[in-house]
């Protein structure tokens, strides 16, 4: 049997050809570290990822993911939020930049990324991010959160300026519950 399709699939194949060896990589919402591994992988051992999350669960998942496949060395984790990434970056020096914006899997449903700090970070990111460079973004909401950062953030990609990034929505359009939404940002 097939599997499903989903935003991850989707969110994958687009970062695995913008990504190569050397890069550094930022994973904004670190999560079960799923992407910082991935991240990890396709930057290589001269690359470099930073990746964050401000629940400590999160960043301790992301660590022993990290070990069980040996790319400790290749990530800097950091217990903070996203909006800190210019602290750890250079403008115009990233590769790529992935948000997965709502809950931790598997976590506490009532934390999770905000309409203003998640705005305030995909504005550092947008400066971050290198020419040929990408942001990928997928939007996470359901039952009583994410709604608001969801609409906000849908608007504020419609507002970035189109002589300088590519912009790309992508909607499950016969999914129910709230399917995730993929963004992809590209910078000419």
């Amino acid at each position: 049997m097939r599997k499903t399709f989903n935003a991850l699939d989707i969110s994958k194949r687009v970062i695995s050809e913008r990504v190569c060896e050397g890069d550094i990589c930022i994973d904004a919402t670190a999560g079960r570290g799923n992407d910082t591994a991935f991240l990890c992988e396709l930057a290589g051992k001269s690359g470099r990822v930073i990746a964050f999350d401000i629940q400590e669960d999160a960043i301790n998942s992301t660590r022993q993911l990290l070990s069980e496949k040996g790319l400790s060395d290749r990530a800097e984790l950091v217990l903070g939020s996203h909006t800190d990434m210019d602290k750890y970056a250079k403008e115009e020096t990233v590769s790529c930049i992935t948000f997965n914006f709502g809950w931790l899997p598997g976590g506490d449903h009532t934390v999770h990324t905000q309409k203003e700090t998640s705005l305030e970070a995909v504005k550092k990111a947008l400066r971050l991010i290198k020419k040929g460079g990408l942001i990928s973004m997928i939007l996470y909401y359901g039952r009583d959160t994410g709604f608001e950062e969801k609409d906000a953030l849908l608007e504020f990609v419609k507002t970035i300026d189109s002589e300088e990034y590519t912009v790309i929505t992508a909607e499950f359009s016969n999914r129910p519950n709230c399917p995730p939404i993929p963004i992809f940002i590209l910078r000419e």
